[in-house]
Parts: C-alpha cells; sequence; structure tokens
C-alpha cells in the first residue's frame, strides 16, 4: 500500500506518493523531481545522494520516503536563489572543482551544511566535513579551495551585512 508524504522540500510544502520500502532518494528523483540528488552507491558510501533532513546531512539512500513525512528537507536544487548561485556553487565553478557531477551535489550540500555550523574552517576541517563524500574523477584539493573561498567570501558579506545593517 502506497504512502502519502508531506514534507517541506527546500521551503516548499510538497506531497508525494511512495511505496512504503522506498528510499528518500527515490522519492526525490522520481517522485518530486528533484534529479539533482544523485544515486553513486545505494549503501550510503559515496555521500552522492547528500540531502540534509531537519538540518542533519544524511545519505537519501538509507532513509525510507515514509520516513520524510513531516520533515524538512533541503537539496542542491534549493541552494541557489533563483538565478543567482550560491557561493560555493560559484566556487566550485571558479575552482573547477567539478567533472562529472555525479558527486557535485552532495559534495556542495555537505559544503553548505559545514560552512552553516562553521563559517571559518580550517582545510583540515574542511577535508573532515567532506570525507563522506567520494570524488572517482578530481582530486580533492580543488573541492577543498573552492569551501574555503566560499566561506571567506561568505564571512565577507556577512560582516558587510552587519556593519550595513
Amino acid at each position: 500500500m502506497s504512502v502519502l508524504v508531506s514534507s517541506k522540500i527546500n521551503g516548499d510544502d510538497i506531497e508525494f506518493v511512495c511505496e512504503p520500502d522506498e528510499t528518500l532518494l527515490d522519492a526525490l528523483r522520481d517522485r518530486v523531481g528533484l534529479t539533482g540528488v544523485k544515486e553513486g552507491c545505494g549503501t550510503g558510501d559515496c555521500g552522492a545522494c547528500s540531502i540534509t533532513l531537519d538540518g542533519a546531512l544524511v545519505c537519501s539512500c538509507l532513509v525510507l520516503g515514509a520516513e520524510a513525512e513531516g520533515r524538512k528537507i533541503e537539496t542542491v536544487e534549493g541552494m541557489a536563489d533563483g538565478d543567482k548561485l550560491h557561493p560555493l556553487q560559484q566556487k566550485f565553478l571558479e575552482h573547477a572543482a567539478l567533472q562529472c557531477g555525479i558527486c557535485t551535489p552532495g559534495f556542495l550540500v555537505a559544503s553548505k551544511t559545514l560552512l552553516e555550523k562553521n563559517p571559518d574552517p580550517t582545510e583540515e576541517e574542511v577535508r573532515y566535513a567532506l570525507a563522506g563524500n567520494l570524488c572517482r574523477c578530481t582530486g580533492y584539493d580543488k573541492i577543498v579551495r573552492a569551501v574555503l573561498d566560499a566561506a571567506k567570501q561568505m564571512r565577507k558579506t556577512a560582516k558587510k551585512g552587519k556593519t550595513n545593517g
């Protein structure tokens, strides 16, 4: 028997129907149309399907769609503000921190989660926070540099906002 699930996804109230044994990954992609959530391994080992669920970073392949009832979900699709990219997205482009793109959404969501908790991370802290995300195409140095550069830009923007506000 199918399950009706009501969630807040990327700020919008969304309802979808899924099977009781369907993963949140599959529900987000196939039922809601959020294809930025990628399946890399299906076992929670690669981080390609990373989302936030009530603010916690999780692999959506390890969560059932029915468990999203009443929960707040954020995916890579919720990062940009219309046509204006999130600073992390912009810095990933500027630093060429992506290649095939399968892992990129997971890295972006994990990086955003880190910077929301720690706006001034060290390189070691960035590497630790992203350790659950795997990339088979590129080295991690460009990704780490992009995150550190985005953090710097976001701190400057926040500082300007405080002095102007």
